[in-house]
């Protein structure tokens, strides 16, 4: 079964808006991290459970926001927040790259250009290790964070509480998935061009 050109760059196309549209409701959204309380009793109502995303904390209905007064923190949680600014700035730059991405895939689709198409996908690749950079360096964060909240009120102060990683985090790994994707396909599409363009022509 033979694929076309054209079916490959809008399949590639396609991707690419899907990997914009996953990593901007997962950046915008506040479902990364899942923290559940278990009451330790019928009597205790307070709901402490909460949810985080990158820019705010949502704890019993209240709203947080993430910051910094590094005068009041210890060295591990200065590494940390630190850590956390990293986050909060990668993953929004491979978001605003991706933009640039998709103008050059569609100029370079447009134009048949092997060197374009080739150098789309690695932009395109570029993109996703960002992507993956940001959301592993999230997960490496939270774990650590939860190391901390445990050596500070021991194992008995967590014994009641769940921890999870939301649904956000699945939507960063989807969008980093379809970079990835978006990349092969149009690698596949200047291999394409190199085919089409070394064919003998018959006058």
């Amino acid at each position: 079964m033979r694929i076309s050109f054209g079916s490959l760059v809008i399949t590639a196309g396609v991707s690419g808006i899907l990997s914009f549209a996953l990593l901007a409701a997962a950046i915008g959204s506040e479902y990364w991290y899942i923290i559940e309380m278990k009451p330790l009793n019928r009597s205790d109502f307070e709901d402490l459970s909460s949810h985080s995303g990158l820019w705010r904390i949502n704890e019993g209905g209240k709203v947080y926001s993430f910051t910094a007064d590094f005068a009041n923190y210890s060295e591990s949680e200065l590494h940390m927040l630190n850590m956390h600014s990293v986050i909060v700035v990668v993953l929004p730059l491979s978001l605003v790259l991706l933009v640039f991405g998709a103008i050059c895939g569609l100029v370079s689709s447009l134009a048949r250009s092997r060197a374009l198409l080739t150098g789309s996908a690695s932009y395109f690749f570029v993109c996703s290790l960002l992507s993956l950079c940001g959301v592993s360096l999230y997960i490496v964060y939270s774990y650590q964070a939860l190391a901390e909240t445990e050596r500070l009120v021991g194992p008995e102060g967590l014994a009641h509480v769940n921890t999870s990683f939301g649904w956000s985090v699945g939507l960063a790994w989807l969008s980093y998935g379809l970079e990835v994707l978006t990349g092969l396909l149009l690698l596949m599409a200047a291999h394409k061009t190199k085919l089409r363009q070394g064919r003998p022509t018959v006058a």
